[in-house]
């Protein structure tokens, strides 16, 4: 983001047909440091972020507009490049997003053997889970009661109660789980 916004000011101001000395003034920030922001040295200050947006006349928002966009690429589950974690031999989650760690949901390919399960989970409180079966039949325990989801079917719950998943049957499942906030 360093050098994003530093390049958002300099393509403003030159639309604008404002000049580097022009916009310090204007800003109250010096000159050199708005050289070394739009060269992308350094990031400046929200102080200095909200005079350059004010000397600009454009709002923060519009300052910071597009800076935090990611990258649409495509991740395929079983690719190298995928974040495989196992939770034992019966069991294999793959992570179906990049940076995982900074996301605000965190979606899971889980594929699980016959007449296996989960260890109990518990997310934090207002944590939530949706589950969708894209193969077999799993059961998903929460407390004393028990969902059967066959292949098509989904449930949203609260993660913030202890859950477990349940495969009942001979065959492998395999299942979407988005969990929110992410946490593993």
């Amino acid at each position: 983001m360093l050098k994003e916004i530093g390049a958002h000011i300099r393509q403003i101001r030159k639309i604008r047909k404002i000049s580097l000395t022009e916009l310090s003034t204007a800003s109250q920030v010096q000159i050199a440091t708005l050289s070394r922001i739009e060269n992308g040295k350094m990031t400046g200050t929200l102080g200095s972020h909200l005079n350059i947006a004010k000397a600009l006349g454009v709002n923060l928002a519009e300052l910071y507009e597009g800076l935090e966009k990611p990258a649409l690429t495509a991740l395929k589950a079983g690719n190298p490049t995928d974040m495989l974690v196992s939770t034992n031999d019966k069991i294999s989650c793959a992570i179906l997003s990049r940076q995982a760690a900074s996301k605000k949901m965190l979606p899971l390919l889980i594929r699980m053997n016959g007449h296996t399960s989960t260890d109990p989970e518990q997310g934090k409180p207002g944590a939530e889970r949706f589950i969708f079966v894209l193969e077999g039949t799993v059961a998903i325990k929460i407390k004393d009661q028990s969902v059967k989801l066959e292949k098509n079917a989904s449930l949203y719950f609260s993660a913030a109660t202890t859950h477990i998943i349940e495969n009942p049957g001979a065959t492998a499942a395999k299942l979407i789980s988005i969990m929110t906030p992410a946490s593993l």
